[in-house]
């Protein structure tokens, strides 16, 4: 690869979006929240038992969404990529204050951005490995203060890195003010951000928004918590196809606690289910061309 060219940054390195294959564009492997106590993801074996059952589906790549302070054991993801076969994206960015113990946060530098593109272009500390996305979370139904704040600090360190921003959706709402703020008032291209758990707020008016305004929509799931809109999904997406939106969508498994069904599912239950009303060509598309794109990125080193 030149370096001007699109690429995903996978923790192996960067690679251009079509040798992504099948992709699971919204999972975790590991993950620890104090809101989560007892449920940590936090078992190399266990990770690499799902990855296997996601290649031996067909699957070519995962996008690790956990980020910075939550358990996301980087040092783990170059290993257990090369054991499984999986492509490994790592992400940088902050959560939601409420997923981090007390105190964690007040350790962190005033400069967000900085923290961020340093994880992007230099590497996460005492890895090597260079982060592949920025994550970041809205509040329920608006922005809360700490959502403003690490959501501009992700639109700064895209634009000095060309780095994607993936944003959980507290059950699925903000969306358009998410897409206010990081296109609006920051200035980022609406084909730079990935909108996560959409389907938990199953508003097709918003859905079409968002896509319209050239975000990719990140339907990720089913879980214990959600599974109330999982029947949904097959209409929703056919119905943001039908309206010329298919380049748009994402899926992806979601496993934030043991017992999931994650990213196993997404390929041995779900695409199956999709296919009977999406068509095998559409499903494919979903899982190759469409992360193919959302991922891949012009990199820049701001120094």
């Amino acid at each position: 690869m030149t370096g001007r060219e699109p690429a995903v940054r996978t923790v192996l390195g960067d690679i251009p979006g079509d040798e992504l294959g099948i992709c699971d564009a919204h999972d975790h492997l590991f993950l620890r929240s104090p809101l989560l106590a007892g449920q940590e993801l936090d078992d190399p074996g266990d990770a690499a038992r799902r990855l296997r059952a996601f290649r031996d589906l067909g699957g070519g790549t995962v996008v690790q969404w956990t980020p910075h302070g939550m358990g996301r054991r980087a040092e783990d993801l170059v290993a257990l990529s090369r054991a499984t076969g999986v492509r490994l994206v790592a992400a940088t960015g902050l959560h939601q204050a409420r997923h981090y113990g007390a105190g964690t946060l007040d350790g962190l530098p005033e400069d967000l951005a900085g923290l961020f593109t340093t994880e992007l272009t230099e590497g996460i500390a005492g890895t090597g490995i260079r982060a592949g996305l920025i994550k970041v979370a809205g509040d329920f139904h608006g922005l809360d203060a700490h959502a403003r704040r690490t959501l501009s600090a992700a639109a700064r360190a895209h634009h000095r890195t060309g780095a994607p921003v993936a944003v959980h959706l507290e059950q699925g709402t903000a969306a358009l003010e998410v897409l206010d703020l990081l296109c609006g008032e920051e200035g980022m291209a609406p084909g730079r951000v990935v909108l996560g758990h959409l389907g938990r707020f199953p508003d097709h008016v918003t859905h079409r928004e968002a896509a319209r305004a050239g975000a990719y929509l990140a339907f990720d799931g089913p879980s214990r918590a959600h599974h109330a809109t999982d029947w949904r999904l097959p209409g929703e997406l056919a119905e943001l196809a039908g309206a010329g939106f298919a380049d748009r969508l994402l899926l992806g498994g979601d496993t934030t606690v043991p017992g999931t069904p994650g990213m196993p599912f997404l390929l041995g239950g779900l695409r199956a289910r999709l296919e009977l009303t999406l068509g095998a060509g559409l499903v494919e598309r979903i899982l190759t061309a469409n992360p193919a794109r959302a991922f891949a990125t012009v990199w820049t080193d701001p120094g």
